[in-house]
């Protein structure tokens, strides 16, 4: 704190006070208003706060504050973090991060794909994480290829190292634009925002997965020096040596999340061994995969904010005989649009109770009806685990799939489970 001019220390601690007050009053976590307070007083404090550290920006459609919490648990090997790791991930949210941690040399922060160019350059970090690109809150966010194409251009105009998918062929097109990255090849389950070529846009050619390439422009997938064999639970590490990942953390997706986190921590001198021993060490992220025991019934809470991130949460999904229920809202922080539902194929539900829940639950009956999928109408979790316990008393378990704010709403009505 010291090392900053008198007018951002003044800025931080006004912005630490906000967010204290935010919190003491129940009114949020702080993390947005802290940052807004700092910004008032000084304008450039983001770019103050970051000098003299060594940062990691992480940015995708999907996985974002997940990957992040697995980064920042590794680099705590070297001490203290500071990170945005429960997703304020504007730069009000990276200011509130920043502040509340001064004396850290290393940080983690979870960047909103629309704002990555602008953050990259206030910051300047030492690596940028790129994990996936699928479309999502179209009525806030640009289309993908203009995302792409912003990062791609942002990238190309620094010397910070870039970590990405390369099975991607989104984001490895983006990351092409950067001097200096390391590949990982971490699968890319939801394929239908990228058949296309990012470059020319001719039609790519996917004869085995995970390789992509144009056979117009010769635009191909980079060689990768990392990689997740999720048949056999393991990392493959730039030397060949295979990790068993055992993760408390489900699904392929975090398989993936947990490759890109090994990658990069990697960059920052940590052995993939000890990477790995450190993220078993987490089963839940700001909620996310939780499981809490209400009414004598398990409920485990996903987070699924579009068509990639539902794909992502029926794999993961507990047998056909374990109810779902299924929560929509449509506020600004999901976007308004729900046009999205009708990408998201259901009948894999076909056959499981299912429940609907959310101020648009409408929208969501219909999708499931047009699916063929049997359906009942819920306003909370506790009706639902009632009628299951009333009819079938050895009901043990549910899980809830559900996005953004929803899913807060049941968080917090559980007390704001983490």
């Amino acid at each position: 704190m010291s090392d900053l001019p008198l007018r951002a220390q003044l800025a931080s601690v006004l912005g630490r006070s906000a967010a204290g007050l935010s919190r003491a009053t129940g009114r949020g976590d702080g993390s947005v208003i802290g940052g807004r307070v700092a910004l008032k007083v000084e304008p450039d404090l983001l770019t103050k706060l970051a000098k003299g550290r060594r940062l990691a920006l992480i940015s995708a459609t999907n996985g974002k504050t997940t990957t992040t919490r697995l980064i920042a648990q590794a680099l705590r090997e070297f001490g203290d973090v500071a990170t945005n790791e429960h997703g304020a991930n504007m730069p009000t949210g990276h200011i509130t991060a920043l502040s509340q941690n001064t004396s850290a040399v290393n940080g983690v922060l979870e960047v909103d794909e629309k704002y990555l160019p602008q953050v990259l350059v206030a910051t300047q970090p030492a690596f940028v994480v790129l994990m996936n690109l699928s479309r999502d809150q179209m009525d806030r966010a640009s289309e993908i290829n203009l995302l792409a194409k912003k990062w791609r251009t942002a990238l190309g105009k620094t010397n910070t190292h870039v970590i990405a998918n390369a099975d991607d062929p989104l984001v490895a097109w983006a990351g092409l634009g950067a001097a200096n990255a390391t590949w990982v090849s971490a699968g890319q389950r939801w394929k239908e925002d990228s058949w296309c070529c990012p470059e020319c846009g001719g039609h790519l050619k996917r004869d085995t997965d995970p390789y992509w390439e144009c056979p117009e422009c010769g635009l191909s997938r980079p060689e990768t020096t990392w990689a997740v064999d999720n048949e056999s639970d393991t990392l493959i590490a730039p030397d060949g040596q295979r990790l068993k990942l055992r993760l408390n953390l489900p699904g392929d997706a975090n398989r993936a999340n947990a490759a890109i986190a090994a990658a990069t921590a990697a960059g920052y001198g940590i052995h993939p061994e000890r990477t790995v021993e450190r993220l078993r060490e987490i089963t839940s992220v700001a909620g996310r995969y939780t499981s809490l025991v209400t009414m004598g019934v398990e409920v485990r809470l996903l987070l699924s904010k579009n068509p990639a991130g539902w794909l992502e949460s029926f794999a993961v999904l507990d047998p056909p005989r374990v109810p779902v229920i299924l929560a929509v809202n449509a506020q600004i922080p999901d976007g308004k649009d729900t046009s999205w539902l009708w990408d998201v194929d259901y009948t894999v539900l076909r056959g499981r109770r299912v429940f609907v829940m959310g101020e648009r639950r409408t929208d969501l009956a219909l999708r499931l009806e047009t699916d063929g999928v049997a359906f009942e109408v819920a306003d909370r979790v506790d009706e639902v685990l009632g009628r299951l316990k009333a009819e079938r008393p050895d009901t043990t378990k549910v899980d809830v799939i559900a996005n953004y704010t929803a899913f807060q709403q049941i968080r917090t009505a559980y007390g704001r489970v983490q």
